[in-house]
C-alpha cells in the first residue's frame, strides 16, 4: 500500500473500483494529493487509550474532511475569528469566569452553546457515523480552534461535552491534554462555564430533591446528574441527599445513561445553516460541493449536523460572502 500511496506503483483499476464501492468515495479522492489530517498529539481524545487503531483513524479521517470543507468555505465567506483566552496559574472555575467576562456573558445562562462557540470563532462539526463512539474531541489547526461533537447523546450531555472541549482549548493549548489532571480540569471548567457558582447559589436552595432538580436544570441546560454534582461540590446539599438523588434518578431512567428526564431539544449549527441558505440561493447544493471535494455527500452532511440535507433552513443571511 505504501508503494501505491507514494506513486511508486500504479494502483490496479480493479482494486480501485472495489475500494470506491466499499468506501463510497469517488476515484478522484484516491488520486488527488493526500489531505491534511489532524495531528494525534494535538487532539483531546478522551478515550484515546481505549480506541482501536481503526477507530482512531476514522476520527482522523473525519477531521480531514472537515478541514477540506472548512477551507472551501473560508474562501467564500468571512467568519468570526476566535477570541479565546489562555489563562495560566488559575483554577478551571476561574478560567471559566474569565472567559465569560471576556465574552460579556456575566452570570447569565447560555441559551445555545454551539451558537456561542461559533460566534467566537470556534469551528464546530458533528461526528460522522463511524466515530460516534467518541463523546467529542477538539484541536487547534493553524491558529483556529475546532470541536467535534457526538450528536447521538442527549442535548444536555452534548452541551457539557462542548464546554469540556472548550476547557481543553482554553487551558491546555500549550501544555497538551494528556496529563493526568486534564480531564478533571476540563470537566470542572465545563461545569463552572455552564453553571457559574454564584448563579447556582442565588438560584437554588439547600438540599434540593430530584423533582426540584429536574425543574431547575432547565435554567442552565444541564443534566440532572450534573446539577446534582455541582450543588454537592459547592456545599448546597449533604452527601446523603446527593447520593439519594442519584439513586432516585437511576430508578427513574431505569439505569440507562442515555436517558434524561424532561430532555431539552438538541442544538445545531447556525453558521452552517446560514452558509447553506446562501449557497442554495446561488444554486450550489451539497451534492456539488461533495463532488468538488471528492467525498461522499453523506459523510459531509453528517459532519454538518445534517443541515445540508434539510430544506427548512432559516432565511436570514448575516454572513458576508467574499
Amino acid at each position: 500500500m505504501q508503494r501505491f500511496e507514494s506513486g511508486a506503483s500504479e494502483f490496479p483499476q480493479g482494486c480501485l473500483d472495489k475500494l470506491c464501492d466499499f468506501s463510497g468515495f469517488a476515484p478522484d479522492y484516491f488520486t488527488k494529493p493526500s489531505p491534511e489530517f489532524p495531528n494525534p498529539k494535538g487532539v483531546s481524545f478522551r478515550s484515546l487509550r481505549s480506541l482501536t487503531a481503526v477507530k482512531r483513524e476514522e476520527a482522523m479521517a473525519a477531521g480531514a474532511i472537515a478541514f477540506e470543507f472548512d477551507d472551501w468555505t473560508s474562501v467564500k465567506y468571512d467568519r468570526p475569528q476566535h477570541d479565546l483566552i489562555h489563562p495560566e496559574g488559575v483554577s478551571p472555575a476561574e478560567a471559566a469566569a474569565q472567559l465569560r467576562a471576556k465574552w460579556g456573558i456575566g452570570l447569565r445562562p447560555i441559551g445555545n452553546v454551539i451558537n456561542l462557540l461559533e460566534a467566537h470563532g470556534i469551528r464546530v462539526f458533528s461526528l460522522v457515523e463511524g466515530t460516534r463512539h467518541l463523546d467529542a474531541y477538539s484541536l487547534w489547526r493553524n491558529g483556529t480552534p475546532y470541536i467535534f461533537l457526538n450528536t447521538t447523546k442527549t442535548a444536555e450531555r452534548s452541551r457539557h461535552d462542548a464546554c469540556h472541549e472548550l476547557g481543553h482549548l482554553v487551558m491546555h493549548r500549550h501544555i497538551g491534554s494528556t496529563h493526568p489532571k486534564a480531564e478533571d480540569e476540563a470537566n470542572a471548567f465545563a461545569s463552572a462555564f455552564l453553571m457559574p457558582p454564584d448563579d447556582l447559589l442565588a438560584e437554588t436552595t439547600w438540599g434540593m430533591m430530584l423533582d426540584q432538580l429536574i425543574t431547575k436544570k432547565k435554567r442552565w441546560g444541564v443534566s440532572v446528574s450534573s446539577l446534582n454534582y455541582a450543588l454537592y461540590k459547592i456545599g448546597r446539599m449533604s452527601e446523603w441527599t446527593y447520593r439519594g438523588n442519584y439513586i432516585a434518578l437511576s430508578k427513574l431512567v431505569q439505569g440507562e445513561d442515555s436517558k434524561e428526564p424532561e430532555p431539552m431539544p438538541h442544538e445545531t449549527s447556525q453558521i452552517w445553516a446560514k452558509i447553506f441558505t446562501d449557497l442554495w440561493s446561488r444554486g450550489i447544493s451539497i451534492s456539488r460541493i461533495a463532488r468538488e471535494l471528492h467525498v461522499p455527500e453523506k459523510q459531509l452532511n453528517d459532519l454538518l449536523f445534517g443541515i445540508a440535507g434539510k430544506q427548512n433552513i432559516p432565511k436570514e443571511r448575516t454572513l458576508t460572502a467574499i
